[in-house]
């Protein structure tokens, strides 16, 4: 799944579109990697995002295609 659609399904990020311009500015690495808004996402992955001097790193635990919003937490775990 492309990181822009796992982080707006996974509720990480509102909107789409904001994490597309989030990994355009190079704010979102997955691995270590400065990640594209089409970089692929595998479960083990580790997403960092930074917004402004804040720091957030998630581990990609399971990735669906369509989620309910109660099991939006069963999709990452925070580090």
């Amino acid at each position: 799944m492309r990181i822009d659609k796992y982080l707006k399904l996974a509720r990480i990020i509102k909107r789409r579109t904001i994490a597309q311009e989030a990994c355009d500015h190079q704010r979102v690495s997955v691995n270590g990697k400065p990640a594209k808004s089409s970089t692929i996402v595998k479960i083990g992955d580790i997403i960092e995002i930074r917004f402004g001097t804040q720091t957030s790193k998630y581990e990609v635990l399971e990735i669906k295609e369509h989620v309910k919003k109660e099991e939006t937490n069963n999709l990452y775990r925070i580090l």
